[in-house]
């Protein structure tokens, strides 16, 4: 009996653990990262034809992205998941090999310009559609046993019902727990069985939001040995969140004042409805004044899918609020004025349109899709508004935005940043540090561990650093650590392996695709990059100064980064503030004053 952290360890995406029970291998998750990779992980230690089966808690392609290429790999197990989350990734599973496809076509028409080898797609449309027939939809709150042979109707019973599966394999019990944050995400216990002895393990998946709209709060679990819980905002609070359609009203308000348009980067599945049923309300209740009927178009093939499954669900996946409007016949994420772009010409035609308007497109990290055009088109005029709804990943296009960048590179050309920057600050479809720890107060029993994992570094360690202060024994592995279920110890301590991506795609998303898609980059980049990380380390360990040091320092660095005024630079800081930069690190005098 033994558990191996692969992926999501310090890291926020690329979801992967591997279980190995009575000489048989599983996973929980198969995801990909999206971003840049910050530790390096290892390889499964197993052969994708040696797993069994796979537990998949949502179909977010951070935790399902990478399913088609265990599949090309000749994975032919089973995959459990709850029915909607099945649904969803078969279109989402689809869409992603179609970018696989497209990035690599395109990068092979510039190696065969450039006389270098072809590369290949991570995998392909069919390897997707190959791995959705492994699927075994399973409902929520059904206990499956895999030991019995046989197959039987799912239960509506309260969690003692057993429907078993004969392919899961020998010694795991299973059962699936909503919640929340996605339609048909689902937290995973695990029973597992080996020479007379069980341990139950849960893995939380993505723990929900409370009080969003549509998708249910999560469901509490009552007990377990150990817990495998993310921490995706470990390390903080949302902000006191204004009515979230309330919040949106004024942003469409004094953006269309202005004759500007609003647009939105927002995930294709979960946070577009979201949207659309704040709008609907806003449009219902004529909550924007002087500008009745604004078009609303929503420019993502994969979005206008994944709303039509949503409204193909039946009541009992929704909250009440949803609920009770479809009780009433009201469509809660359709209204007049909701216009669907599907081809790309239709896309291209959007910006066109010189009326004020609101553009909702994918990806919600701007790091592909439709979304990149959109920017191209509308983040350089001051009257726009680019409206922020999810969480932003370190390294991506969205977060350099979010944070005050001044220009950005898309499609080989520099655009500035001149619209207005903002965020709904209400929508996060994942529980804060508070959330995390009410959802995990719920167990009637300490878990003996509990294994913090899916969130960056700082997120993940502040949070196990809260759970040990609040009387939990607590771990935060990297990749590569190894846990025995039946002593309860870490059995191999891994040392996180930092990375630093040498080519790829420039517009901050790797996607794992980095060894296939190699460019080689500029030496005097990679010298750069080797200073920048200098200067991470160094100001890791400045933590003991005084304020007033911390503050020069602080000043400095985002004068630096800002680029503002370099050859008068240290008028602010004083040389006291460069000195104190070049006394903490002997990496940084050439970096200091290269810029000016």
């Amino acid at each position: 009996m033994k558990v191996t952290f692969i992926g999501a360890a310090h890291e926020v995406t690329g979801s992967c653990t591997l279980i190995e029970l009575n000489g048989l291998s599983y996973l929980v998750d198969c995801g990909m990262e999206q971003g840049p990779d910050m530790y390096a992980n290892v390889s499964l230690p197993v052969s994708a034809a040696g797993i069994r089966a796979v537990f998949l808690t949502h179909a977010h392609i951070d935790h399902s992205g990478m399913l088609p290429k265990l599949y090309k790999d000749g994975f032919r197990g089973k995959i459990y998941a709850s029915e909607n989350t099945t649904k969803l990734c078969d279109i989402m599973l689809r869409d992603s090999a179609h970018i696989q496809e497209t990035e690599a076509e395109q990068e092979n028409r510039k190696l065969q310009r450039s006389g270098g080898q072809p590369v290949e797609p991570i995998y392909t449309t069919e390897d997707a559609e190959g791995v959705m027939t492994l699927f075994e939809p399973c409902c929520f709150n059904t206990v499956y046993d895999a030991d019995d042979a046989g197959d039987s109707v799912c239960s509506d019973g309260a969690g003692d019902s057993v429907r078993p599966y004969d392919q899961a394999g020998s010694g795991i019990r299973f059962r699936l727990t909503e919640i929340g944050h996605l339609l048909g995400a689902s937290c995973i216990e695990l029973e597992l069985s080996e020479n007379g002895v069980t341990r139950k393990i849960v893995f939380s998946g993505d723990v929900g939001n409370t009080g969003l709209p549509i998708v249910k709060d999560p469901e509490y679990v009552e007990h377990t040995d150990y817990l495998v819980i993310e921490s995706t905002y470990g390390d903080r609070l949302h902000p006191n969140p204004e009515n979230t359609v309330r919040e949106l009203t004024s942003c469409l308000q004094r953006t269309f004042d202005r004759h500007g348009s609003v647009i939105i980067p927002a995930f294709a599945v979960g946070r577009t409805q979201e949207i659309l049923y704040a709008i609907r309300e806003i449009k219902e209740k004529n909550l924007v004044t002087g500008h009745d009927g604004f078009p609303v178009y929503l420019d993502s093939p994969l979005a206008e899918q994944a709303t039509e499954i949503f409204m193909q669900c039946g009541t009992d996946c929704f909250d009440e609020e949803t609920t009770a409007l479809l009780k009433q016949g009201i469509n809660p994420i359709l209204f007049d004025d909701l216009i669907l772009s599907v081809t790309p010409d239709d896309s291209r035609m959007i910006n066109n349109d010189r009326n004020p308007k609101v553009i909702i497109s994918a990806s919600g990290m701007c790091d592909a899709g439709r979304i990149r055009h959109h920017l191209k088109h509308n983040l350089w005029k001051p009257e726009n508004l680019i409206l922020f709804s999810g969480y932003q990943a370190e390294g991506t296009p969205g977060r350099y935005i979010l944070n005050g960048a001044e220009s950005v590179r898309i499609f080989g050309e520099t655009i500035a940043v001149r619209a207005e920057i903002d965020e709904l600050h209400g929508m996060s479809g994942h529980a804060d540090r508070d959330g995390l720890l009410r959802w995990l107060e719920g167990f009637r029993e300490k878990p003996k561990m509990v294994i913090v994992n899916h969130g960056n570094e700082r997120s993940c360690e502040s949070f196990k650093d809260l759970l040990i202060q609040k009387g939990y024994n607590a771990a935060a592995p990297y990749s590569g650590a190894q846990f025995d279920p039946v002593s309860g110890e870490m059995t191999v301590v891994a040392e996180g392996k930092r990375i630093r991506k040498t080519g790829g795609r420039t517009d901050g998303r790797t996607d794992g695709r980095t060894d296939r898609m190699h460019v080689p980059t500029n030496p005097a980049y990679e010298e750069l990059v080797r200073s920048a990380e200098d200067l991470m380390a160094m100001v890791r360990e400045s933590e003991g100064l005084s304020d007033k040091e911390l503050k020069k320092l602080s000043a400095r660095i985002r004068k630096l980064v800002r680029g503002r005024d370099w050859p008068d630079s240290t008028a602010d800081t004083g040389d006291a503030g460069i000195d104190l930069i070049c006394r903490l690190t002997p990496a940084m005098p050439g970096l200091i004053w290269s810029a000016g």
